[in-house]
């Protein structure tokens, strides 16, 4: 048995999705994290109590284990991108291939399968009108399975946050 020093709890073993037993220390990290995704490891580490290595460690396990992600978020408006969208997909048979469709989609930026009158969403990020009713008619609404499409064109983006911390 290896003790653990300093707070650290790097694994042995590859982590898995889902394998990483959230306790209070990684949940603040996470919560940290998801306020300023640039802030120092120095700095979480004087927050929850740890050294800078256990927590650049816990850090790595929760993305090695998919729990989170590190990324810049940008106003799809300002990078090029004017034309957003939600489809609602229904399909007939099993919804997953349609989904890893989806998600193999450049375009696509959210994919969820669902219960309700849509069995899968997927969210667009377009450059401009003609690309949209492109994605719309030749790639997505020709995937084997897909009955009927309903797109909710974005006018306006209210709220869009991903600090809502772990509770």
């Amino acid at each position: 048995m290896t003790s653990r020093r300093n707070g650290a709890d790097a694994a042995e073993t590859p982590v898995r999705r889902g394998s990483v037993n959230l306790d209070d220390v990684s949940k603040s990290i996470i919560e940290q994290l998801q306020h300023d995704g640039r802030k120092s490891y120095a700095s979480i580490a004087q927050e929850v109590g740890l050294s800078e290595a256990a927590v650049r460690q816990r850090v790595q396990r929760l993305l090695d284990a998919e729990v989170m992600q590190i990324v810049a978020v940008t106003d799809p408006l300002q990078v090029g991108f004017p034309r957003q969208a939600m489809i609602g997909l229904r399909v007939a048979g099993d919804m997953s291939p349609v989904a890893e469709a989806l998600t193999a989609m450049p375009e696509v930026s959210y994919v969820v399968t669902t219960a309700g009158s849509f069995d899968v969403l997927a969210e667009v990020i377009c450059e401009d009108d003609t690309h949209l009713l492109d994605l719309l008619t030749t790639r997505i609404r020709s995937l084997p399975g897909v009955t009927a499409t309903e797109t909710f064109v974005y006018l306006k983006l209210n709220k869009q946050l991903y600090n809502w911390g772990t509770r």
